[in-house]
């Protein structure tokens, strides 16, 4: 690397690629290490791609899979590691050096690494890697032969990986998980809580790799067809855009390209069309019939009705409303909650709708009664009026914590911990001490929310598991 000849450089270089994957040095594995670090320096770089790294790397690959005595020799189990990273690396950006990776035979030993030959650590590089390649026309070609393998193999990981990496990792004691795992995740810098760490995230990034890689496959006609022949992916698929999980949009992604597709739209859309047709999400229902009238009433309506009033009249409503308002108060705080919510109905009937402060509190107010008498689909409806009125940039506080409390009533905890993480950040913005009340929901939400709660819980049913914790806070779940 450092002779000042560059043709010297470059033929040595070529050389000891393809003698890497014949000789048994226990240095490879630092020579893949410093490799790794130039590919990530310098990703478009075409010198190595040219000198033929990929197919010293895959070779490298197909070693440690079918010799595991070879692989559990010196260091060697760290090898398909930075190989399958430094394949990932130089294909991130360059459509060059993916067509070369593709043409090296890479995606084949990738493709083994993704069906866990050796672990989890290995089918995440191998997932990134993939999408990597797949991400560019010229290596896409070479992936279609494998497709139905990557399509399955895909949403299975996605649906399974965080499963996995609990129990093979996260539920395992200290002193019985794999050495080069933890040495992988903490670079040796860190104890237990950085590997936990490190392992929740590698966690969450192979199952969201997974998903951009049927990504991938749905941006092309020939990859939508095979996605769309399985109808267990697209009702999986269907599940995750419905979530509220962090890689949903991945998921809509997918289903949106599957959609706007003539050829695979029809087996798609009916995935959906028995909940459209018989389900809660029937058009003619009486819940939908409802808010329509109520929002034409409201937006069209009473628009024109307000416009002819003349000064007087809106100001007598104004009277009227804020009367109301303060009866409603009034019967709040005796107990009386249901008529304090007819006084507040009153009131925002009365209420001009170009007085939007107002109509913020009485819609906020009339949230809580609903809260008090447990009807959280109500309240989350005020609240959320409330919200829509006073706008994103200065949203009002109390609603957002009437709506948190709301949806933790539903079991909705990943929309409760954001209009918690919220309340708590305008409160900041006027520095208003953060209540106690607020950070317990807040660390409560956190644990329901945590990606691998569902793992746990699987886990603990099938008695393969009697501690339960989320490892970054120390605290039961």
């Amino acid at each position: 690397m450092n002779h000042p000849d560059p043709l010297v450089r470059r033929s040595q270089a070529s050389h000891f690629f393809q003698q890497m994957p014949l000789t048994d040095d226990k240095d490879h594995v630092l020579v893949l290490s410093s490799l790794r670090n130039i590919a990530i320096a310098q990703p478009d770089d075409p010198e190595f791609p040219s000198l033929g790294i990929f197919t010293s790397m895959t070779r490298l690959i197909q070693k440690d899979i079918h010799h595991k005595q070879w692989l559990l020799k010196d260091q060697n189990i760290y090898i398909p590691y930075y190989a399958a990273h430094i394949i990932g690396t130089y294909a991130t950006s360059n459509p060059q050096s993916a067509g070369k990776a593709a043409e090296s035979g890479a995606i084949p030993a990738l493709l083994e690494l993704l069906r866990g030959k050796i672990s989890w650590v290995e089918q995440r590089v191998a997932a990134r890697a993939l999408c990597h390649l797949a991400s560019h026309d010229v290596a896409f070609r070479a992936t279609m032969s494998e497709t139905e393998d990557i399509v399955e193999l895909a949403m299975e990981i996605a649906s399974s990986c965080l499963g996995t990496v609990y129990r093979q990792f996260l539920a395992t004691e200290e002193r019985n998980r794999l050495k080069y795992h933890c040495e992988l995740l903490t670079r040796g810098l860190g104890g237990v809580e950085t590997e936990n760490r490190k392992a929740e995230e590698w966690g969450v990034q192979l199952q969201e790799w997974c998903l951009y890689l049927l990504t991938c496959f749905a941006g092309k006609e020939i990859g939508r067809d095979r996605i769309s022949n399985r109808r267990e992916v697209i009702e999986n698929l269907c599940d995750v855009a419905r979530s509220s999980d962090s890689w949903h949009e991945t998921a809509i992604e997918c289903v949106v390209l599957l959609l706007k597709d003539p050829g695979t739209r029809n087996r798609a859309l009916l995935q959906d069309y028995h909940r459209i047709k018989y389900g809660e999400m029937r058009l003619g229902s009486f819940e939908v019939e409802k808010a329509l009238e109520e929002t034409w009433e409201l937006k069209v309506e009473r628009k024109k009705k307000e416009k002819v009033m003349n000064t007087e009249e809106l100001k007598q409503r104004e009277t009227m409303a804020g009367f109301l308002k303060r009866e409603g108060n009034e019967s709040f705080w005796r107990g009386e909650v249901e008529k304090a919510v007819n006084e507040y109905s009153k009131a925002l009937e009365v209420c001009p709708l170009k007085l939007r402060r107002e109509r913020i509190v009485l819609y906020s107010n009339r949230a809580q009664c609903c809260l008090v008498m447990k009807e959280a689909e109500l309240a989350i409806g005020d609240a959320t009026r409330a919200l829509c009125l006073s706008g994103g940039s200065r949203p009002h506080r109390k609603s957002l914590w009437r709506r948190a409390q709301a949806f933790d009533m539903k079991w909705l905890s990943r929309e409760s911990l954001m209009d918690g993480l919220r309340f708590v950040e305008v409160g900041r913005r006027k520095d208003v001490e953060i209540p106690c009340f607020a950070a317990r929901l807040v660390k409560k939400q956190m644990h329901a929310t945590w990606p691998f709660a569902a793992a746990v819980k699987s886990e603990v049913a099938a008695g393969k598991c009697k501690k339960v914790e989320r490892f970054d806070h120390g605290a039961a779940l």
